[in-house]
């Protein structure tokens, strides 16, 4: 177990991760509880998929039977460069290519490395778009603690990365688990949330989340008691990461694949305004900014202008 726990971990390291942690698969059952009682308050606003296949989040041996072992990286996105001022914001995470393919193909190098070195092992990989709670894995790998702002904090990198996930069917060394929470008394994150989405007890309301609205919801209008509120986000937000005190410790990306798109750190307004469909499907077809869509873009676009 120590050789394929090693080789795994340099594996990892040879694709571009940052981190990698490992722990048992086995049943989350606090995280079950926790989960169902959030789903019930309706945190999840009109995310109905964050009802869909609840016994395979909280539970990786039904996700994949077999599994023995969780592996979970992180891939850091924090970006070399900003945005212009005054210009309509957009989360730092959709500065590049879209992590899904990126994070995907690593997933599957990892996977063949895996196979060729060690044997005819069983592995499935996920990245942010299947039932796995993939903070709770991190957080068990000792990878980090979850912040009350719901995101996975490293102590030593901050919390600007993206978490994915592979579970195996081979036993391995685990990682014993970050059991302390280094936010302390800090309550940085509650206080700078423009719209009061963070909620005590690391507890964060989605349906009253910026990237909820400018993201997740499909609706035609933004409810309007939301006006005034967005602080000039057109995709996703970043305020609860930006004022971490613990987020002084990042570094920009070494993956090249994250590298900001010129339009994302140029644009201005004027510029957004008159984007037609074409050039949008054209410069972001391969950015997460296509998952709102142009159409939500602009919506998004009137809603924090005011228009």
């Amino acid at each position: 177990m120590t050789d394929h726990t090693r080789n795994i971990k340099q594996f990892a390291r040879s694709l571009g991760f940052d981190y990698c942690g490992i722990a048992q698969a086995k049943r989350l059952d606090e995280d079950a509880r926790k989960l169902e009682q959030w789903l019930t308050k309706g945190f999840h606003g009109g995310m109905k998929y964050m009802e869909n296949y609840f016994d395979l989040r909280v539970d990786p041996t039904r996700l994949m039977p077999g599994a023995k072992s969780v592996i979970t990286l992180l891939l850091n996105y924090f970006p070399s460069a900003n945005q212009k001022q005054r210009a309509p914001k957009i989360s730092k995470y959709a500065f590049g290519r879209d992590y899904h393919e990126v994070i995907k193909t690593k997933l599957n190098d990892l996977i063949g490395l895996i196979k060729l070195n060690i044997g005819a092992i069983h592995g499935r990989g996920f990245v942010d778009s299947a039932p796995v709670l993939e903070r709770t894995w991190a957080q068990k790998s000792g990878l980090g603690w979850v912040g009350k702002n719901g995101n996975l904090i490293h102590k030593k990198s901050g919390s600007f990365f993206f978490i994915a996930t592979l579970i195996v069917d081979i036993e391995l060394e685990y990682d014993d688990p970050l059991v302390h929470d280094y936010c302390g008394t800090c309550t940085k994150c509650i206080e700078a949330c423009p719209t009061e989405a963070i909620l005590e007890n690391k507890v964060v309301d989605g349906s009253k989340c910026i990237s909820y609205f400018t993201i997740e919801l499909k609706d035609a209008l933004i409810p309007s008691s939301m006006k005034n509120k967005f602080d000039d986000w057109m995709f996703g937000c970043d305020v609860c990461q930006d004022v971490c005190p613990w987020n002084r410790f990042a570094k920009p990306t070494s993956e090249i694949e994250f590298n900001p798109i010129p339009q994302i750190l140029n644009f201005t307004t004027n510029d957004w305004e008159e984007l037609t469909e074409e050039r949008f499907k054209t410069i972001f077809n391969h950015s997460p900014l296509k998952r709102a869509k142009y159409s939500g873009i602009k919506r998004n676009l009137k809603f924090i202008n005011n228009i």
